[in-house]
């Protein structure tokens, strides 16, 4: 670990390079708190489901943080998970290089991804987030930023004057380095995660963090819109949703069916239902690809529209974690 004063350079003070899987915490998967779009967004809708409260504000010159942004996070994650697995306690501080994370999540080591790795930078640093969601048995009472401090190392290029990244050191807030240290709800990212689109990616995650030994689940579809983050219209996302529902893999591992729960038909002699299904009434079947002889019907799955979102889900996950 860098101290003050040292170059971030040094390889043996560099907590990268990434080893392992990429992973990230179940919390962070589960709920809203990141825009999905790449204009400039100064907060999100409020979520209130009765039970789990959040608001995201970000500043006016830079807005919330995007689910681009969060691919930091989910490296830090994951660099906090690596030396888990090596029995180390790591410091919410963590020293990498840019190279690395560029190599993690799939983008060019060039201008363009050093000047979007500052812009994420920024807006975790700058996106406040008011929650009483817990982590690791504490809250907080106060709102908090994703990153409590960033700090980036250059140098000059001798022919084009251009800056060069040395190294990048963070401090993850207090929440998110709970969520990984004690809640030991770790899950493995397919790589093709960062090649998805906003919606696929939070899609991915629901379906990620839902479907444990259960392999399957459902959910209304307004729920999903809004545990998704997706400030469309209903009907506009129904229409993505059945869209997406007919590509030939939709998601990395994960299948989905919008379902109309009135033409499931209990027996032959049930009389048909007549008019318009109302939109509110659809469900959002997800179910497990890896094995599709013993795929779980619509009928087998438990709907979690307003259950807890970790009921009835694997909670060993040692082996997980450490994979």
């Amino acid at each position: 670990m860098a101290r003050d004063g040292e170059q971030l350079a040094f390889p043996g003070w560099m907590d990268s390079p990434l080893l392992g899987k990429v992973k990230n915490e179940r919390t962070l998967m589960v709920w809203s708190l990141f825009s999905l779009s790449k204009d400039k967004v100064v907060s999100l809708p409020p979520y209130d489901d009765g039970t789990v409260k959040i608001k995201v504000t970000g500043s006016a010159e830079h807005g919330v943080a995007t689910c681009y942004d969060k691919d930091v996070l989910i490296y830090l994650a994951s660099l906090l998970q690596d030396k888990l697995n090596r029995g180390e306690t790591p410091s919410p501080t963590l020293v990498f290089t840019a190279n690395d994370w560029a190599r993690v999540v799939g983008v060019r080591a060039a201008g363009t991804a050093y000047d979007r790795l500052l812009g994420a930078l920024m807006r975790l640093k700058t996106t406040t987030v008011l929650t009483n969601i817990e982590t690791g048995g504490e809250g907080e009472d106060s709102a908090f930023s994703w990153l409590s401090d960033y700090k980036v190392r250059y140098r000059r290029d001798s022919r084009t004057g251009e800056k060069v990244m040395h190294g990048i050191k963070v401090t993850l807030c207090d929440w998110v380095y709970r969520a990984v240290l004690r809640d030991r709800r770790m899950l493995t990212y397919d790589p093709a995660y960062f090649s998805l689109s906003p919606l696929e990616r939070r899609l991915y995650e629901i379906a990620r963090a839902h479907c444990g030994k259960q392999r399957g689940f459902k959910m209304g579809i307004e729920k999903l819109r809004l545990r998704a983050g997706v400030r469309s219209e209903l009907k506009d996302f129904k229409r993505d949703l059945v869209k997406l529902s007919k590509c030939k893999n939709p998601l990395p591992g994960y299948g989905l069916s919008v379902i109309d729960p009135r033409k499931r038909i209990p027996h032959k002699d049930a009389p048909k239902p007549t008019g318009r299904t109302p939109l509110k009434a659809h469900m959002v079947f997800f179910y497990s690809t890896d094995r599709l002889a013993h795929m779980p019907t619509y009928d087998q799955t438990p709907d979690l529209s307003d259950a807890d979102p970790f009921a009835g889900l694997n909670n060993d996950l040692g082996t997980e974690a450490m994979a």
